[in-house]
């Protein structure tokens, strides 16, 4: 069961057994990945040796840049009792023996738990671009509390390429978004109608392309995620991030090898709370000697929540400086509102704001590119008992012809509608459904019983059907502004960039680049233009502390969505340390 696989953590490590230095999890095996001669010479001399030995050896890993915090050892009877008879022969059974302690190694300090990896996957013919491997970890056994994730081995060098958790946002949205539609490493096909089976094909922009990805569904309740006990569904960012932050240590319990690659965190949206506050626990986890200890060396945002003032007042310049609205009204409200667009108390204020919002409200709000699909009936929000803001009404849709959805990204704010302190509405509370998307792809193969059945998922009649974004947590945003967060973890060394499709008018890149450059760092990295394939692919400033701010030029919403290769090309080389 995935109980016993969590349970049965590789314990690899022992002071009476010889370190090889620099070496990895199963030193002497596979040429490609960790290998090592001096595993070899370590094992003839204990086999020959004529003195009886009551255990069995067993090497054990020593990177020259890393302190494994694994370090006790399990002897199975049944291995002993095998070793044995193995070296009663003496020498003449040598080899068997030194066999015999290869297969010890690399089955009982393996890289994954038993039964976690993906074998192959419905929808998709051959063999999979690398290894996969997905389940759940229980992050508290109490209540039963299971979060799920997918994890995806970078195509490249898994042994040292990094390793990189993605968080969609929501609050309450699926990061199989992320996998199905973003960045993971199929390209999905619709099958034809609603519910028939979606076919894969390898995506050549796959994030997996140079990083090991964890796709996590997070809090409990999201996704695939789940809780025995439905008391958990009532959380928030603190909760969330707590939570998390005890599955990374559970899951590089489970798998160890990857505990010496770097560890970024990334997100969108919503996921702009998420990333800085898992990220504020791993660090305090780290300084306070959680183990295992977590290589983390940054975190991505994009398009991401972050300060009431900041987000709220971003809609109105952005929507200037794309040319929505003219001269006269953007200085009608710059002048009425005092540049204060997000909590409007003037009447004169409110006005130019309303005639704004009339101006634009026929606009696809994740991409104004896009075109914006207006047959849906939506519903409004409930006046009623209804604890949501009045802009809260008539959310639009759209159809973006993207090859397998119409497009967005869960996200419970409208036009001037920031994140404010307590309860976050969620989508079912305002409108049918999430507003500009259609996730019918996803839902078809999620919900798949073959589907679930190899990605070790718990099935459709046990939790419920796959949702974007579901109704059934109620969400608290308790963590507040997202700026002292940033601001702590970038002055400890942590790297961060910040990225936004320009084209975005949920979350305007105005307010990310204004709440980045309030951080007050000094710029290192000019603003320029940032290039794929002799092209500009947006702009970009660095700043000290290894803070840089980025936008892709043309995205939307969910940048790797809508500009796949660009995507790629700024996340790997800021993940090698490379200038965008």
């Amino acid at each position: 069961t995935n109980r016993q696989e969590r349970n049965s953590v590789n314990k690899c490590r022992h002071p009476l057994l010889p370190p090889i230095s620099g070496a990895r999890h199963g030193a002497p095996a596979s040429p490609v990945r960790h290998r090592h001669p001096v595993a070899w010479t370590s094992i003839p001399p204990y086999i020959s040796a004529r003195t009886p030995r009551p255990n069995i050896l067993i090497t054990t890993a020593q990177p020259a840049t890393r302190d494994s915090s694994l370090a006790t050892t399990a002897h199975s009877t049944t291995v002993r009792r095998s070793l044995a008879r193995a070296m009663a022969g003496g020498r003449r059974s040598g080899f068997a023996a030194a066999a015999l302690l290869l297969l010890v190694f690399t089955a009982g300090c393996g890289a994954a738990p038993q039964g976690a990896e993906v074998t192959g996957l419905p929808g998709f013919d051959g063999a999979l671009p690398s290894k996969h491997y997905a389940g759940y970890v229980t992050v508290d056994e109490k209540h039963g509390r299971n979060l799920f994730y997918y994890a995806v081995e970078s195509e490249r060098d898994p042994a040292k390429d990094p390793v990189v958790l993605w968080l969609n946002g929501g609050p309450g949205c699926s990061s199989f978004d992320g996998f199905v539609y973003e960045h993971g490493p199929f390209n999905f096909e619709s099958g034809g109608s609603v519910k028939s089976l979606p076919k894969l094909h390898l995506n050549p922009y796959s994030w997996s392309k140079v990083s090991t990805m964890i796709y996590l569904d997070s809090p409990a309740g999201v996704g695939l995620s789940y809780s025995n006990n439905v008391s958990d569904y009532e959380t928030g960012d603190l909760k969330t991030a707590a939570d998390s932050h005890t599955f990374l240590l559970k899951w590089f319990q489970l798998y160890p090898e990857f505990l010496s690659n770097p560890f970024y965190i990334a997100g969108e949206s919503y996921a702009g709370v998420y990333v800085p506050t898992l990220s504020h626990e791993v660090v305090k986890g780290i300084q306070g000697g959680a183990k295992p200890t977590i290589n983390f060396k940054g975190y991505m945002v994009g398009n991401g929540v972050c300060d009431t003032v900041f987000d709220g007042n971003a809609l109105v310049p952005f929507a200037h400086g794309m040319g929505l609205i003219s001269e006269e009204i953007y200085q009608q409200a710059f002048t009425t509102c005092d540049g204060n667009y997000w909590n409007a108390s003037d009447g004169t204020c409110e006005s130019a704001l309303v005639k704004i919002d009339s101006l634009i409200s026929e606009l696809n709000i994740y991409d104004i590119l896009e075109p914006c699909y207006h047959g849906r009936s939506i519903k409004e929000a409930n006046p009623q008992n209804s604890k949501l803001p009045t802009s809260f009404k008539d959310l639009g849709t759209t159809n973006k012809p993207f090859p397998v959805r119409t497009r967005m990204l869960g996200r419970a704010w409208p036009l001037r509608a920031p994140v404010k302190a307590g309860r976050v509405p969620l989508w079912q509370e305002v409108a049918s459904g999430v507003p500009c998307m259609s996730d019918e792809v996803a839902t078809a193969w999620l919900d798949n019983d073959g589907v679930r059945s190899a990605i070790h998922a718990q099935s459709v009649s046990s939790i419920g059907p796959w949702l974007l974004c579901t109704d059934k947590i109620d969400f608290n945003h308790d963590a507040g502004s997202m700026i002292s967060y940033h601001k702590n973890l970038t002055s400890q060394g942590y790297r961060a960039i910040i990225f936004s499709g320009d084209h975005d008018m949920c979350v305007p890149y105005t307010g990310s680049e204004a709440w980045t450059k309030s951080m007050g760092y000094g710029v290192v990295d000019s603003w320029r233009p940032w290039f794929t394939n002799d092209q500009v692919s947006g702009y970009t400033e660095g700043y000290e502390h290894g803070l840089t701010f980025a936008t892709i030029k043309g995205a939307g919403h969910t940048v790797p969505e809508y500009k796949p290769q660009e995507a790629l090309a700024f996340y790997s080389r800021w993940l090698n340390g490379s200038k965008l």
